[in-house]
């Protein structure tokens, strides 16, 4: 996989508690379906704390695996890794 680091829009659902469960993303214009969360972990980056979700979806009709971020101080959306 390689590092993007790249910022995405997300579209997500949350617990009563806050903890967010993405649904699907947008990529330069296209959009696609978490299909599976593999796991989810928590860690801090430069001392904010970070969600990290390890994903795969059907891409170009081939499974892929992916992450993405989610920055809990500032509720952004990363895509980590492609």
């Amino acid at each position: 996989m390689k590092i993007l680091s790249t910022p995405i829009t997300v579209l997500a659902h949350f617990d009563n508690d806050g903890t967010p469960h993405p649904i699907h993303f947008k990529l330069a214009d296209k959009e696609i379906k978490i299909e599976q969360v593999v796991s989810v972990t928590e860690e801090k980056q430069a001392g904010n704390k970070m969600m990290v979700f390890r994903c795969q979806s059907e891409i170009g009709g081939e499974l892929k695996p992916f992450e993405i971020k989610f920055e809990l101080g500032t509720c952004k959306w990363y895509l980590w890794k492609m």
